[in-house]
Formats: C-alpha cells, structure tokens, sequence
C-alpha cells in the first residue's frame, strides 16, 4: 500500500517514486498472501512472483521474508514528520500532527481491506506483532523528536537528543511529556479511526471520522451528551 498525498509525490523524483511503488507491491503482496495462506507458508519467491519482480530485488528493499510483513509503508512517517516541520507558525502541534496525518491518509477509504488484512496477519503472527510494535515505537519516539523540534522552533525550551546521537531508550527518556503523549495519542487516533470507520463505512466518509477524533481531542475529550 502507498498512501502518500499528491504534494509529496510531486516533490519527488520518478526514480524514487518507483522504488517506493515497488517496495509498496512487495509489501502488499506479502499480506495478501499471508492472509490466503499463512504466514509460515508464504516463501521469497512467492511473494516476489506475486509482486512481479525478481527474488533479487526483493533483498533490495527487505533483508529478511518477515521483514517484508511488519510495514505496509515505511516511508509514512518521515513525510509525517517532514509535514509536522514545514506546517504553518499559526498551528498548534496537534493542529499539525492533525494535518499532517489527514494528507498521509486521503486514500484510506480505498485501502481500508488491506489495513484490515495487514492487521489480522499480525494479530495470527505474534513475531511479527512483536516487531510491527517495535517498529511502532521506534517511528513514535522520531514523531515525538519532529514535534519537539517544532515546539522547540516556536520559542519552547528544547528537550530531545537529535536522532542518531543516541540509542533509542536514551532518546525516549530525553524526551518531554507533552511530545510522548501527543505522539502516542496520534497514533491510537488514528488505529480507532481506522476501526470505527471500518465497522460503519455507510455512516460516514473516513476523512469525517478522523477529523471528529481530532476534534476531540481537541477538546479535550469532553463526555458525550446524552
């Protein structure tokens, strides 16, 4: 799956954008197949028969099979934080990290069956649930550091070791609270999102669900009424 806004892939040249197209097939073929058969059953040579490339080119972009399982675009979450950076003074970090995830998910509708098979994949294969959720850490701990970069540009004390200056752990507690949570907080925005929408697709566009979740918070998370 390649979900990328129209401004992104403008700013990025044909030879990137294919590599970027051919990772994202060899991902895709990898879940479908995985879903169809099982994890354990699914070999190199399928998966890159699948995605209509050879094995060789397969190890080009994933160093091991399961590596191929873990992330549908790995490539999300540095344009998410390119956005959070270059987004206007006038916004919130929330406001932002709002916008910035909007424009990575405007064909979420379109892709929301191999979210779903990507998921249940997972959930069959603890392995890799347990390296999809490393990856997630890894990619939240960098989300925080974009917004702590940007907090830290419009005059907020600075508070984030620079990524690469340390190890991962060391990163994370250099952290500060604010940009933690509101990187953690995004994130399961976006997982309820995602399920919400998914259990009611005739009740509403999937852009509307996640900007009501981002209203919420917000708001605070006020109760709901009665």
């Amino acid at each position: 799956m390649q979900v990328m806004s129209e401004k992104g892939a403008a700013g990025d040249g044909l030879r990137e954008r294919k590599k970027r197209a051919t990772r994202a097939a060899l991902a895709e073929a990898a879940v479908r197949l995985a879903a169809e058969h099982g994890v354990d059953k699914v070999t190199v040579e399928a998966i890159s028969a699948a995605a209509g490339v050879s094995v060789r080119t397969f190890f080009n972009y994933f160093t091991t099979r399961d590596d191929a399982f873990v992330v549908i675009d790995a490539d999300a979450g540095v344009r998410i934080r390119r956005a959070v950076l270059d987004a206007p003074a006038g916004l919130s970090p929330l406001e932002a990290l709002r916008e910035a995830m909007a424009a990575e998910l405007t064909e979420a509708e379109r892709q929301h069956e191999l979210w779903r098979l990507h998921a249940e994949v997972l959930r069959a294969s603890p392995h890799l649930l347990v390296r999809s959720l490393g990856a997630h850490i890894a990619d939240e701990t960098e989300l925080a550091e974009a917004i702590t970069a940007r907090i830290r540009s419009a005059g907020g004390p600075p508070s984030a070791s620079a990524p690469g200056t340390a190890c991962d752990e060391e990163r994370r507690k250099a952290l500060d609270l604010y940009p933690r949570l509101l990187a953690a907080v995004a994130g399961a925005a976006v997982r309820v999102s995602v399920e919400h929408w998914c259990a009611r697709q005739e009740e509403a566009a999937f852009r509307d669900v996640f900007q009501e979740v981002f209203d919420l918070l917000a708001a605070g998370l006020p109760a709901p009424t009665a």
